[in-house]
């Protein structure tokens, strides 16, 4: 892992992007989102979810896409730009609630069966990141899924590759890990992984 820049990035690093442009990474309109999100969707092997957590849910375009499949999604991001435009996007979706939450410094009081961790780990450090893995696995229920989806390319401001993230849970799987690895793809500049709590 990268030490080298051990801070968590701050919410204000995302109010920035989002003031300086409303869809910085291209999510409504991207070809590459848009693929991805679709194999990030076909790799949950269950046609429904009672209690769903995405974390980092930015302006809200897999959440609308994820909601058909849950009871009840919990979306959160630190960026309140970003909500904005995710609570306009699933307004008539009323199994979603949207949420200014930042984890790992606060967390849900509830359990879940499904938690979406999508290009979200890399802006951890490392401490974080490990908090943040706890409190994930203790909130999943057993048989739960965590689908964790990262770009893998290095991003310099990042504390963590997407490489980085996946690698660290993965070593939850071991013989007497809390976690059993489903499936996992990789593709050109990001990768995929389904875990399943034991």
């Amino acid at each position: 892992m990268n030490q080298n820049q051990p801070n968590t990035l701050p919410p204000e690093y995302f109010d920035h992007v989002y003031q300086a442009n409303r869809d910085p990474w291209g999510f409504e309109t991207s070809p590459y989102e848009r693929e991805k999100y679709a194999t990030t969707l076909a790799a949950l092997p269950r046609p429904q979810y009672s209690e769903a957590f995405e974390i980092g849910c930015s302006l809200g375009v897999l959440t609308a896409q994820l909601a058909p499949r849950c009871g009840h999604l919990l979306a959160v991001d630190v960026s309140e730009a970003a909500l904005a435009q995710a609570r306009a996007r699933c307004a008539a979706l009323p199994q979603v609630e949207i949420k200014q939450l930042r984890v790992p410094e606060e967390f849900p009081d509830q359990s879940f069966d499904l938690i979406l961790l999508s290009e979200v780990g890399y802006y951890w450090a490392p401490a974080d990141l490990s908090r943040a893995a706890d409190l994930l696995i203790n909130n999943l229920v057993p048989g739960g899924q965590l689908l964790l989806v990262h770009w893998t390319p290095p991003v310099h401001d990042y504390p963590l590759t997407g490489d980085d993230v996946h690698e660290f849970f993965l070593e939850k799987t071991a013989d007497d890990g809390p976690l059993r690895h489903l499936t996992g793809q990789r593709h050109s500049t990001y990768r995929l992984d389904l875990l399943e709590k034991r």
